[in-house]
């Protein structure tokens, strides 16, 4: 009874039923025979349901228990060709073939699978031979450059497919590699980790036995050397390998490695104790440490906070924090400094920052100030002022990371006066230190107050005594950061003996001397950030080309200082920033009451505004700020990307600019800064893109799929707030939308047609008109004709209505919703005359219309309403319609 049952859910294709009717009999049954039927018939759902171990597995048990079933062996040859056991399935094929000649579908099953045997045979073979062609040619030194090279790429390209990869890994490749590597040829190291890389991809278990045939001290050891282009491919080997242990690897091989159970969090703890001794090393290179100190940025803090384990973090924190802040006090200018690059300090703050903020709790926290403490006061010793010195770094270091934990750390006893009183020394290195720390300290306005009464003279002091350009440039940023913290009452223009362009002048010339190191020139670009918010420095710096060039170029480096000073400067020279509007009834009354009403600098008026855009624009500012948006998360923070956004929006005001800022990047930059930062960036971000999708031809502005991006954005831009926003993000709909279905349908997915239907009931002639034309181009797409056509709605009614307004523009594209919907849909047509008793008097208005385009529109729905149905075409016939297409047919031609 539940074999009949089962078989009836299988010819009714409910295989999940009859499964469950063939699991039961087969519990019940004790018949050999039956058995081997129940088990046969089952295997026929597993292949329907495409579950074909299980398939094959049943199929085996029914040959089991009859050698010659013919059914069960054909089921089982289908099962483990889909497993790519082509083998196995010839041979069951073979078999069926030989019990039934004549049957045509085996013969064709054995010619397929047959064939296919044959051509992965001629693969295998054919990488096996190239994959040991390549390693001859690359451990022959003999061999000409030029085939080495070819060798080598083609080795990579095979690592990067799974069966070239598969066919390296069983033939002995890794050794091979391993012993490319030990040749001290960078190209040949190079080509050796890159194919480990590919290798490694999206497999947990070969990413598993290579890093441990490789070993993880090798690893590191070849990520330290003083080589950029070696340095970064081991250090991409060794994400891939963390990537795979950590399961973010891709997906699609995991059913081969089912069987094998891996635990990795040994692996990965390794792998993190080793990258914190390596911060610490002297042999390590200053690139291999920041290497390391990325990795560690990337992997161990969580990707997302709602993850309750923070384990790794906490790891870190107990096992490495110590060697963090040994790495952040390090003094270049000291000859005991271990090898640094220009970012390594900066990434390691980074790294003490997102520590910091992955911590869950405030005993987590405590137990963080408290390592950070004890390693502060075990170098302060008054006996030996280097020691000191480290100390001060240290708590500068921290400043530019964890903010609240930096702050903290100077109210430590002593740490503050320590700073004011090495400012004092004779000593170069000691102001250099201490300057600096006084700046990051600066920021909160407590300090600040501190500062200015005890460090201002002492940083005038320095600044017009020293001869080191290093020491002068940091106490002038000094003196420019403490000016903005102690707002109006300190005297900075004062200082400058009545005038900051000097100041600025001095900072340009800083900007633009490349004798002096990256480091010391991003304290000049940090200057002008601040000096720029006077309107004469701003109008003097975009006329001095050389010193933005020079600002584009350290943009570049991966610094977020300098990223966020840069930003801020490019802010105050556009005028981008926030203002308050001055209620004009409000300032008579304070003038009439003899208030002092502050009057705006004569340069921050709009011509002097637009001037110096233009100004930017063609010294290339759209390319640096592009190239900034690329920057690491870590490094392009959310306050940075609002300034780069606020940029770009101000570059875009002028119509004519929108083409060179689309030619030079600035479409593809902004796309990312409208998805993600402050709402206020995103907002900014996306009335960038709205201006330039309002004009632009999409193909040329957003090329390819990234089109699909900008979408998002412009409809974030519909909401109620900013009138222009509104317009100009429907004018990009609108651009869109007259592209493709794709993108049509898009506009739709993301829920914009409320908010554009809203719009074309708008009281703002250009809103309502930028809404209907939009709606207009939509109306192609069927789901939007679907929903004109669904019960219940006023879509179709709003649209006839808008055809009798009096503007012409909204009239024209109304008029053409209506001509597309009821040439696309005849139930519209119906539809039509039930909405409205105007719409036979707005239908005859269109026909009779001035405008030759709004006269075709109607027609077209005319011709549409009559071709439609016979009853309404005797309907339109009775009315004075007749009358007036007689007319018009009459009239001179017009195609």
């Amino acid at each position: 009874q539940l074999k009949e049952e089962g078989n009836k859910y299988f010819q009714a294709n409910d295989y999940e039923k009859a499964v469950q009717s063939y699991t039961q009999a087969i519990k019940l049954n004790k018949d050999k025979a039956l058995q081997a039927v129940l088990y046969r018939n089952r295997a026929a759902c597993f292949l329907k349901k495409e579950e074909y171990a299980k398939a094959a597995s049943d199929a085996s048990r029914a040959i089991d228990i009859n050698a010659s079933d013919i059914k069960a062996l054909y089921r089982r040859s289908q099962a483990l060709e889909k497993l790519g056991k082509l083998d196995q399935a010839f041979k069951d094929a073979q078999k069926c073939a030989t019990m039934e000649p004549r049957n045509k579908n085996f013969q064709e099953t054995l010619r397929r699978l047959g064939a296919n045997i044959q051509e992965k045979l001629r693969t295998q073979f054919s990488t096996d031979s190239r994959v040991q062609k390549m390693f001859e040619i690359l451990l022959d030194e003999n061999s000409e450059k030029e085939k080495r090279e070819k060798a080598a790429n083609n080795l990579i390209v095979l690592g990067r497919e799974e069966a070239g990869a598969e066919r390296i890994f069983q033939n002995n490749g890794v050794s091979l590699l391993l012993q490319l590597i030990e040749t001290k040829n960078a190209e040949l190291i190079l080509a050796a980790v890159r194919t480990l890389s590919g290798m490694c991809t999206g497999h947990k278990a070969r990413a598993t036995a290579i890093l441990h045939y490789l070993g993880i001290d090798n690893i590191c050891m070849w990520m330290s050397v003083d080589n950029k282009e070696i340095s970064l491919a081991v250090c991409n080997l060794l994400q891939t390998i963390t990537d795979c242990l950590l399961g973010q690897g891709k997906e699609e091989h995991c059913g081969k490695e089912e069987a094998v159970v891996l635990d990795t969090k040994k692996d990965l703890r390794m792998i993190t104790t080793r990258l914190l001794d390596m911060l610490v090393s002297k042999k390590v290179s200053g690139q291999g440490r920041d290497r390391a100190l990325n990795l560690l940025n990337k992997n161990i803090p969580r990707k997302d906070l709602k993850d309750h384990d923070n384990s790794r973090t906490t790891f870190v924190i107990d096992n490495g924090l110590k060697k963090i802040l040994k790495v952040v006090g390090q003094i270049p200018e000291m000859p005991d400094c271990l090898p640094l690059t220009e970012n390594t300090q900066l990434t390691a703050s980074v790294l003490l920052n997102k520590l910091y903020d992955d911590l869950r709790c405030d005993p987590e926290r405590d137990n963080y100030r408290v390592i950070c403490e004890e390693y502060i006061k075990s170098k302060i010793d008054p006996q030996d002022m280097d020691k000191t010195l480290h100390a001060i770094q240290i708590v500068s270091g921290v400043l530019q990371g964890p903010f609240d934990l930096g702050n903290k750390l100077l109210g430590m006893k002593g740490v503050m006066e320590m700073m004011v009183s090495l400012c004092g020394s004779e000593r170069e290195i000691d102001q250099l230190v201490a300057v600096e720390a006084l700046i990051h300290a600066s920021t909160k306005l407590s300090r600040a107050t501190f500062i200015i009464s005890n460090g201002v003279a002492l940083l005038k002091e320095i600044y017009k005594k020293t001869k080191n350009e290093k020491i002068k440039i940091r106490a002038l940023v000094g003196l420019c950061k403490l000016g903005s913290a102690g707002g109006t009452d300190y005297g900075l223009r004062q200082f400058a003996e009545g005038s900051t362009e000097k100041l600025a002048k001095q900072c340009r010339k800083w900007l633009c001397n490349t004798s002096i190191d990256a480091r010391t020139r991003k304290w000049a670009v940090e200057g002008l950030a601040y000096l720029t918010l006077d309107a004469d420095v701003k109008d003097d710096f975009v006329e001095d080309e050389p010193a933005l060039q020079a600002m584009f170029e350290l943009a570049k480096t991966s610094d977020k200082t300098i990223l966020y000073s840069v930003a801020s400067a490019l802010v105050n020279c556009t005028n981008s920033y926030d203002t308050k509007e001055l209620v004009p009834e409000l300032v008579q009354l304070a003038k009439f009451s003899k208030q002092h009403v502050p009057e705006g600098h004569p340069k921050d008026k709009k011509d002097f505004v637009v001037k110096r855009v233009k100004r930017l624009l063609k010294a290339g500012v759209v390319s640096a700020l592009a190239c900034m948006v690329k920057a690491d998360s870590a490094i392009l923070t959310d306050q940075s990307k609002e300034l780069i956004a606020r940029v770009f929006l101000a570059l875009c005001e002028d119509p004519k600019d929108r083409g060179t800022i689309v030619a030079q990047g600035g479409g593809k930059a902004l796309i990312p800064l409208a998805v993600e930062g402050t709402e206020v960036g995103k907002i900014k971000a996306s009335h960038a893109l709205a201006k330039i999708a309002a004009i632009s031809n999409p193909d040329i502005a957003f090329p390819g799929e990234r089109v699909y991006e900008v979408v998002r954005p412009l409809v974030s831009l519909l909401t109620p707030e900013n009138g222009l926003q509104n317009y100009e993000a429907l004018l990009g709909l609108t651009n869109f939308s007259g592209r493709s279905d794709k993108l049509r349908m898009k506009i739709v997915k993301e829920r914009a047609l409320p908010d554009i239907e809203n719009y074309m009931f708008e009281n703002h002639d250009q809103l309502r008109q930028a809404a209907t034309e939009c709606m207009c181009n939509l109306v192609v797409n069927k789901e939007v004709q679907e929903r004109f056509v669904a019960d219940g709605n006023d879509r179709l009614k709003l649209v006839v209505l808008l055809c009798g307004e009096d503007d012409e523009k909204v009239q024209v594209a109304a008029a053409g919703a209506l001509a597309m919907l009821t040439a696309a849909q005849k139930k519209l047509c119906s539809k039509m005359t039930e909405v409205t008793t105007q719409w036979l008097e707005i239908l005859q208005r269109l026909c009779l219309h001035d405008n030759m385009e709004v006269q075709h529109r109607g027609l077209v729905v005319a011709f549409n309403l009559i071709s439609a149905d016979k009853e309404l075409a005797k309907k339109l016939v009775e009315t004075e319609l007749l009358e007036i297409l007689t007319y018009i047919g009459k009239q001179e031609d017009n195609p």
